[in-house]
């Protein structure tokens, strides 16, 4: 130990320095996943939310057309890839604002467990359920509705979780930006419905107004819906097909760095004003002291 003088001459004992966490940990990282996949074990309804209700809407969807089965496998690809973004969306921005909401992610930051862990934890948990949930749907809608595809089967799966991966990383994202569970599912309209629309899963892109068509181009969605109409249509891997799989990827990624750049340790609240009789002790902090005591201990403290 070493000692250092202070400004009135009285020693000061410095003790070791404290530890620097490593930049990164996979042992961490893992460790954040178990502790989110152990939480999840204890919430049925949102397990059920994650891998039953694409099952129910993909199945629904089927019977809807039962008279035109031709239109089911025209649409039913690219639905594969988005029923399990929106549910991932949902679920990973409400469980990721709860967190911060009851105060557990100030808690886990305030440990040596650094934001890219923290991301990378919770997208590794979300993402294990992700590829879980895009093989029930998979399945259910190739062997059980009879979903008609000319491509590989493992390359729809492929495409339906790097969909559910890519939802995974936009709920983490936008829950950075939502002080309660129910704005970050008002997010959903802003950020996946006019995906959902400009997406290519309605009309061709191509037939589309040129700034519309501008605009689906930098969304992710079009392409993972690309990737599942290439699955469609060709027995092989194509050019277009890998394009779409990278573009989706790198989204995935991006927006997950994103999330880990702007995450905050708690949600800020708004301060309310005081109420009427009520004093401020910002305009008035002399009376803000008086109004505790008593009017004896009034009487006996000097004027002002």
């Amino acid at each position: 130990m070493t000692t250092t003088p202070q400004t009135d001459g009285a020693p000061q004992t410095e003790g070791p320095p404290h530890p620097t966490p490593a930049p990164f940990s996979p042992s961490r990282t893992l460790a954040t996943a178990a502790r989110v996949l152990r939480q999840l074990r204890h919430d049925p309804r949102t397990i059920a939310l994650m891998l039953v209700v694409p099952c129910v809407m993909i199945a629904l969807l089927r019977y809807v057309f039962d008279a035109r089965p031709e239109t089911f496998d025209s649409i039913g690809a690219s639905l594969l890839g988005i029923f399990p973004m929106i549910t991932m969306f949902l679920v990973t921005s409400i469980a990721t604002l709860r967190e911060r909401t009851s105060g557990t992610l100030e808690r886990l930051l305030a440990m040596p467990l650094g934001k890219a862990e923290l991301i990378s934890g919770y997208a590794l948990a979300f993402g294990l359920l992700a590829i879980v949930q895009s093989a029930l749907a998979t399945g259910l809608s190739l062997w059980l509705l009879g979903l008609d595809v000319t491509g590989s089967p493992w390359l729809l799966l492929l495409v339906a979780v790097l969909d559910a991966l890519l939802g995974t990383a936009l709920g983490l994202f936008v829950s950075a930006f939502a002080a309660s569970e129910f704005q970050a599912v008002q997010f959903m309209p802003a950020v996946l419905m006019p995906q959902l629309l400009l997406c290519g899963l309605f009309t061709p892109r191509d037939t589309m107004q040129p700034a519309l068509e501008a605009l689906s181009a930098a969304l992710p969605m079009s392409y993972a819906v690309d990737g599942m109409n290439e699955v469609l249509a060709h027995p092989d891997i194509t050019g277009d097909f890998v394009r779409d799989t990278v573009i989706v990827t790198a989204c995935a990624l991006l927006v997950l760095a994103l999330g880990a750049a702007t995450l905050r340790r708690r949600t800020r609240r708004r301060r309310t004003p005081p109420t009427a009789g009520q004093p401020n002790p910002k305009q008035n902090p002399h009376g803000a002291r008086m109004a505790g005591k008593s009017p004896a201990q009034r009487k006996g403290e000097p004027a002002r």
